[in-house]
């Protein structure tokens, strides 16, 4: 088992990241690049990956209660993890995303899939900013 976590503070209330994170419709905006996820009939999810051009059925739940969203693959349980958003100083937020591989073929690799999950958290903060000056403007 591999288990990966990132974590990035971002500037706006703790609920606007986690609302954002959260629309399933936009996941595609955020997550990496070769992921998409087409909602069916929630909790149950089918995420396409381009880097083996296979869909895979999963499961994607919402906590809001807890700001955390959590999803693995449903069949082969070979994939898992979440995304938890807390407050921090200031009305700014920090976003951790975890990951856990059980199945070590369906691993990238360490620096696979730090750049992902950065590039994912850069991608989330972008949306909230984007969304918070929106509301703001």
């Amino acid at each position: 088992m591999t288990e990966y976590e990132r974590s990035r503070t971002m500037p706006a209330q703790p609920e606007h990241v986690f609302d954002q994170a959260a629309q399933v419709d936009q996941l595609d905006s955020w997550l990496p690049d070769a992921l998409h996820v087409r909602a069916e009939h929630l909790p149950e999810v089918s995420v396409h990956e381009d880097r083996t051009d296979e869909d895979t059925a999963a499961e994607l739940r919402t906590v809001r209660e807890r700001m955390r969203l959590e999803w693995g693959t449903r069949d082969q349980g070979s994939y898992t993890g979440w995304l938890q958003v807390t407050e921090v100083d200031g009305g700014s937020s920090e976003a951790t995303v975890h990951l856990t591989f059980s199945d070590e073929s369906h691993d990238p690799g360490k620096e696979a899939v730090d750049a992902a999950l950065d590039s994912s958290l850069r991608r989330l903060e972008e949306q909230v900013r984007l969304r918070v000056d929106n509301a703001a403007g």
